[in-house]
């Protein structure tokens, strides 16, 4: 089949690859434009367009991809397929009907369990111990059409949402091969896949900073799930009150549950501390800060923290 292949975010590199080295024919990669640089600020990685330069493939970044002008650009190429994967705009009806066999979207859960932006953050902030990838054919509507393929993977006790990423983006290369071999098969017009159950939706809706703000009323492993799941933005961050009454913001690099130890603190208390260890009083449970990054410096581990910022117990960490 002749293809077009949306997509802007790393997620969808090992399959835009994949499709590249197939039977199929790629006409074009259509991405969101780059930003460009702002004084310090610089522009966003761009791994998809990266890899359509290198391999010779048209690349597209209109603004808008539902305008007019658009939909006439895309009919120009005469393909017969959209996969699309990590893109970042919805795809009107109208856009999608440019594609006689419409478009198939490799998205990174177990639909219809988190529809959204960021379906990888919140399985791992929800503590899920499982999760997957969805081929689905698409609709106007967000991550509702028909389920084609589905693969099933556990989530590691320690994976953080980065890990999770790369390796969903890997299972999801022959999830979307074994689509397009469905869609090959089609008639074009009797039910194909599985529809979803509306009453099964969730939500992942995009991250925002606050959301990496800290309560302490959580619980120990609720907390641990939070600093897995907002790597690598927003980040997990507390705030840190030091004698004399500066305030120190604190972003929580990595931290473990202190199994078996309790203590009668109110949540957001430090502890226990020695040279190499910080513990903090949670909802339930003491949560061990084990890597920790000051704003505006580097991480590092709970030891050198300590010895460069003396920290006592009865010391109060905040969040919202």
């Amino acid at each position: 089949m002749r293809l077009l292949m949306m997509g802007t975010g790393p997620f969808a590199v090992p399959t835009f690859a994949s499709l590249l080295d197939s039977e199929h024919q790629v006409v074009a990669l259509v991405a969101r434009p780059v930003p460009p640089p702002a004084g310090r600020i610089k522009s966003p990685p761009a791994p998809m367009r990266d890899l359509a330069l290198e391999r010779g493939v048209p690349i597209l970044e209109p603004g808008d991809i539902n305008a007019p002008a658009s939909r006439q650009a895309l009919a120009a190429l005469d393909f017969q397929l959209l996969v699309a994967c990590d893109y970042g705009q919805i795809l009107s009806a109208d856009t999608l009907a440019v594609a006689p066999l419409g478009g198939i979207n490799l998205h990174a859960s177990l639909l219809p369990k988190y529809r959204g932006a960021a379906p990888i953050n919140w399985a791992v902030y929800h503590g899920d111990a499982e999760t997957g990838v969805t081929v689905l054919h698409m609709t106007a509507r967000l991550d509702s059409g028909p389920s084609l393929v589905q693969r099933r993977t556990p989530i590691g006790p320690d994976e953080d949402a980065v890990q999770l990423e790369k390796r969903l983006s890997e299972i999801g290369v022959d999830a979307v091969r074994e689509a397009l071999d469905m869609i090959a098969r089609w008639d074009g017009h009797s039910l194909l896949g599985e529809v979803q159950d509306p009453r099964l939706a969730t939500k992942a809706p995009r991250l925002k900073k606050t959301d990496g703000e800290v309560s302490w009323n959580r619980t120990a492993a609720q907390i641990a799930n939070q600093v897995r799941a907002l790597k690598p933005w927003p980040g997990t961050f507390t705030t840190w009150r030091r004698a004399g009454g500066e305030v120190m913001r604190l972003i929580l690099d990595r931290v473990s549950v202190a199994a078996g130890d309790e203590a009668d603190a109110p949540p957001g208390q430090v502890v226990l501390v020695d040279k190499s260890r910080l513990l903090v009083a949670t909802g339930e449970g003491l949560l061990s800060l084990d890597r920790i990054k000051p704003a505006g410096k580097r991480s590092m581990d709970i030891g050198e923290f300590l010895r460069g910022h003396p920290m006592d117990a009865g010391d109060r960490l905040t969040g919202e």
